[in-house]
């Protein structure tokens, strides 16, 4: 007989079950996991029944078996993200339950706006085949490198970072388009919640470095042009001197797949890799191209001839990319 599985948004009569859950989740979304709480008592979870601030929570229950999922999402994204399941997914189990899950939060986001819902994901976890069924594609590897509290006596930095302005948004915007490939730019690019650092060279923009701060740790993610290569170590530890909370909580900085090259700067900046994750995406939403014809008039020798014209018009199909026009793609 096959267990019935109800899946709902999580209400005030869960409480109980979520405080049970959440001390063995697997955190999806490393910026919050690495810098704030996002299992302890005080986490994003129970907050969100009374300050939603663009976390959205759900519960899937069956017979035997229990799962809270919680995913992140704010108007001005196109991506949704996911914080964390609860609990995490043994080696030996059946992941029934948490195929429910992850398929009612991509309806949920998507039904909210976003185009896509994404997930960091150890590539070493059983949730990773899981999440390959669901419908997730690997876009992008990423190594998190960690380093201890910098030391006050840490040498000076050779070069000079300084705080984004928005002026600043021409070059960044150019820097990005041309250090991160084109498919991934919509998934890659930099949060609207983190803060950003930029190193100038010659005028130009060459580097960005985004920062997050949080009661355990600082979390950066390195944008650097290849050009500057052999600045990396100095630009990198410029920003960590700037932000004075590298002074008291571990630093954990994000090399992705396609800057690979930073390796060796964090390797001489004495970071130790600590953590190897896939990039996940699930598309929820496609831009359909749709034709429509309308009249232009056009005069000619005194006489007016209308003619059509096609205008290209898009719009946001919130379904699933892969139900798009009732085919199937694999």
């Amino acid at each position: 007989m096959t267990n019935q599985t109800d899946t709902h948004s999580m209400k005030l009569l869960d409480i109980p079950l979520m405080l049970r859950l959440k001390q063995n989740a697997i955190v999806l979304h490393s910026e919050m996991g690495l810098t704030e709480d996002a299992r302890g008592q005080n986490s994003a979870l129970l907050s969100s029944i009374v300050f939603p601030r663009g976390l959205h929570t759900l519960v899937a229950h069956s017979d035997n078996q229990d799962v809270v999922g919680q995913f992140r999402y704010r108007s001005d994204d196109v991506n949704a993200h996911i914080v964390y399941l609860a609990p995490a997914l043994e080696d030996d189990e059946d992941d029934n339950i948490w195929l429910h899950i992850l398929d009612a939060m991509a309806q949920q986001a998507g039904k909210n706006g976003a185009q896509s819902l994404v997930a960091e994901v150890e590539v070493s976890h059983r949730l990773f085949e899981t999440m390959r069924r669901s419908g997730y594609s690997v876009y992008s590897r990423q190594v998190i490198w960690q380093h201890h509290p910098i030391k006050d006596d840490t040498q000076a930095p050779k070069l000079t970072v300084t705080a984004e302005t928005n002026d600043d948004q021409i070059g960044i915007a150019s820097l990005l388009g041309c250090t991160i490939p084109r498919i991934l730019q919509t998934v890659m690019g930099p949060s609207t919640d983190m803060d950003g650092l930029v190193y100038r060279k010659d005028g130009r923009i060459e580097a960005y470095i985004t920062c997050s701060e949080g009661k355990h740790g600082v979390y950066m993610i390195p944008y650097l042009h290849p050009d500057v290569l052999s600045d990396a170590s100095d630009i990198i530890l410029a920003a960590i001197l700037e932000i004075e909370r590298c002074r008291k909580v571990p630093i954990y900085v994000s090399v992705r797949g396609y800057q690979g090259w930073l390796e060796n700067a964090m390797l001489d900046l004495g970071f130790d890799p600590w953590l190897e994750q896939a990039v996940m995406v699930k598309h929820l939403t496609a831009g359909i191209r749709q034709t429509s014809f309308s009249p232009v008039s056009l005069a000619t020798k005194g006489r007016t001839q209308t003619i059509p014209t096609v205008r290209i018009v898009t719009v946001n199909d919130k379904k699933d990319t892969n139900q798009l026009h009732g085919k199937t793609y694999n």
